[in-house]
């Protein structure tokens, strides 16, 4: 998203629930700009959550063997965290993508949460670095094999959301040095972790991003007092 370039305006018209099918909730709200998909795992008395963002394809993506969001999403749960998945309306649209998950972020504070983390992975990092520097409620943001277009305003997150960048060095799609990038003009507190020969989607290190991922969040957000 151009720094100069303002996002368009979306207004929320009502929120279609369903029953819990599976272990999540399908969530739909209903915009003057479209409708929009969520899959939502509440959590008892959650007062943290996160939310999970794929790549330019749109869908439900998930990186790391096509299991990390969902697993992850399990076990935050028992972390009394509440755990959201998007489904963007226009893929590959960054400004339009932003406005979904701002919107994501809007559901979760109508129900009841107080701090958020976002994740994204590859065209995904730039849409949560974009959201976060927008919405006061994110305190931390993960971003998996970001581009770098659209990620300027990561040099704003700091002090109040921490940044957390995971990259493969034989990404075949975006070079490590566009996380290196972004953690050069982000602010403390940060974290890089370069993982020696895994590609784009890091399935080479499924277990280990999974575990640094979920680790992270957990630390980040119980520091937080709500």
């Amino acid at each position: 998203m151009e720094e100069d370039q303002e996002l368009l305006e979306m207004v929320i018209h009502t929120i279609e629930q369903e029953q819990i099918q599976e272990d999540y909730r399908a969530v739909k709200l209903v915009t003057n700009v479209g409708d929009i998909d969520y899959r939502y795992y509440p959590a008892a008395g959650a007062k943290h959550g996160a939310i999970f963002v794929g790549g330019a394809g749109g869908g439900w993506d998930t990186p790391a063997k096509g299991v990390l969001y969902p697993q992850l999403c399990q076990e935050l749960r028992g972390e009394a965290i509440a755990c959201l998945r998007i489904r963007y309306r226009y893929p590959n649209r960054l400004e339009e993508s932003v406005l979904d998950v701002l919107a994501g972020i809007t559901f979760l504070e109508s129900e009841g949460i107080e701090a958020i983390a976002l994740l994204g992975h590859s065209f995904g990092g730039a849409v949560v670095i974009c959201a976060a520097a927008i919405s006061q409620s994110v305190r931390t943001v993960v971003a998996l094999s970001s581009q770098t277009y659209g990620v300027k305003p990561a040099s704003q997150l700091a002090p109040r959301c921490s940044l957390l960048l995971i990259h493969g060095t034989s990404d075949r799609v975006l070079p490590a040095s566009c996380s290196q990038y972004i953690y050069n003009i982000a602010g403390e507190p940060k974290h890089l972790t370069l993982y020696n020969g895994a590609d784009h989607y890091l399935d080479e290190v499924a277990s280990e991003v999974m575990l640094e991922v979920r680790q992270w969040i957990v630390e980040k957000l119980n520091a937080i007092a709500v």
